[in-house]
């Protein structure tokens, strides 16, 4: 059999090298090139699907289109479905990504384990043997009888597994340790990642199955491998989460069949990952008494308001540059805060360290945390707690004005029905009637919110 040709492609510009080089030769730029196969002529390596071989698909009107609710199936966990929107669509692709040993896998052998016992599924395992799942399944205590599984790194072999079987749900794992014989490069690479995620998202679009990649992550955090991967598939998820920690979050980031930044909370036990009903509880701190510098907030996670405590250390500065550090919020927007809490309500730090944690390993990403964030430093630079049952939220502008949040009202409800008593909120969010249990006080600049927090403390003493 003839050997397929290939040549690298430069990822910047789309040029055309015979020879890998460590430097583009159109565009100059470094490490661009990767290996692509050359095309035969007359067709390419998709000339034999049932859409090639077929007329061309005519064109319609959008009118003329009946507009169809896509049909969804469980995998029998509730927070999983939540972060897929509902639950797995027939001939969809998701993508989950995740640092090593965060529970991927544990995850999707307990999704398998439940949807086998109505349709046929498979396992393909490329880090693992078979004897490994299976004592993984025993430690777990899932009924996966049903499951079949298929220990195999060859895509070829895969794809063939797929036509003979025709299961109605496929787990590849991972998709950075499958290889194509029509490759010549390593398993991993970026050609191999991008060829064999196009190949396996041909056949679930061709065929129904719903296919699910694990992907690996690289040190930052991001899935490894080329952008395309992310592209190509119907849903992103994320695990997050501290692996010394027993709390992990499912992150969707896209989702062609629903809504993005849609969160799943989950906790790790003897038995694998359990879903969490109430998680706000667990971003929130137990603490007998009222401490300076801790601040609960209700955040907006898709469609599910979270209440997380923000916590704040300011501390005086033994050196020159005063450190600024931020753990689950970002670090450049804790600086704009420090200037607009100096510049609007008086309160400088320029020679204070002024630590930020958002309690459990969440990320917050919403500029909603800022009156939170500010509150919480202000607490700590005066050694004095906020009111017991205070809870806040609101955007913070460079000119001192607090802009609204969306979904306000979801939050104040929230926040109520966990027993908070007082809310220091935008003006533009205040309720048009009133919230039962909850005392709404509506702000407009940041040394209002200052003073009426303080007007709280004083009152409540």
């Amino acid at each position: 059999m003839a050997k397929v040709k290939t040549n690298y492609t430069c990822t910047e510009c789309g040029g055309v090298s015979n020879k890998w080089a460590g430097q583009c030769p159109a565009c100059g730029q470094w490490n661009t090139l990767v290996e692509t196969l050359v095309e035969p002529a007359g067709g390419n390596r998709y000339s034999n699907s049932p859409q090639s071989l077929a007329q061309t698909a005519p064109v319609l009107s959008l009118a003329d289109i009946e507009a169809i609710d896509v049909p969804r199936f469980g995998t029998g966990i509730e927070e999983f479905d939540r972060v897929l929107g509902g639950g797995l669509v027939p001939g969809g692709v998701a993508l989950i990504g995740g640092d090593p040993g965060i529970g991927k896998s544990t995850l999707l052998l307990q999704a398998l384990a439940n949807i086998s016992r109505l349709k046929k599924v498979l396992y393909v395992s490329g880090e693992e043997s078979g004897a490994q799942i299976a004592l993984r399944a025993k430690r777990l205590a899932v009924d996966a009888r049903e499951l079949q599984l298929q220990a195999e790194i060859q895509l070829e072999k895969i794809l063939a597994t797929l036509a003979e079987h025709k299961p109605e749900v496929a787990v590849i794992d991972s998709i950075q340790t499958l290889y194509s014989d029509a490759l010549t490069s390593a398993p991993g690479s970026v050609a191999q990642v991008r060829e064999c995620a196009a190949q396996l998202t041909r056949v679930a679009k061709t065929s129904g199955i719903t296919i699910i990649m694990v992907g690996h992550v690289t040190k930052e955090g991001a899935l490894a491998g080329p952008r395309v991967l992310e592209h190509i598939v119907d849903t992103v998820l994320y695990f997050e989460g501290d692996t010394h920690s027993s709390f992990r979050l499912v992150r969707a980031f896209k989702n062609r069949f629903g809504a993005v930044n849609e969160l799943g909370v989950f906790a790790m036990t003897e038995k694998g990952l359990k879903g969490v009903s109430n998680p706000s509880a667990l971003f929130l701190s137990q603490h007998e008494n009222q401490v300076p510098g801790s601040c609960v907030m209700v955040t907006q996670e898709g469609t599910r308001p979270l209440l997380v405590e923000i916590q704040a250390l300011v501390d005086s500065s033994h050196v020159p540059n005063a450190r600024r550090l931020s753990v689950g919020l970002e670090q450049n927007r804790l600086a704009m805060l420090l200037a607009v809490l100096h510049r609007h309500a008086g309160v400088a730090a320029f020679d204070q360290d002024v630590f930020i944690n958002a309690v459990g390993g969440v990320k917050i990403t919403e500029p909603a945390a800022d009156l939170a964030v500010l509150l919480a430093i202000n607490s700590s630079m005066r050694n004095k707690p906020l009111p017991r049952g205070l809870v806040v939220f609101g955007e913070v502008g460079l000119a001192g004005e607090i802009r609204p949040a969306p979904r306000g009202q979801e939050r104040l409800r929230e926040a109520a029905k966990l027993g908070f008593s007082i809310a220091v909120i935008p003006k533009a969010n205040a309720p048009k009637q009133a919230i039962e249990g909850l005392k709404v006080i509506a702000v407009e600049r940041i040394d209002d919110a200052l003073q009426k927090a303080r007007e709280i403390d004083d009152h409540a003493s």
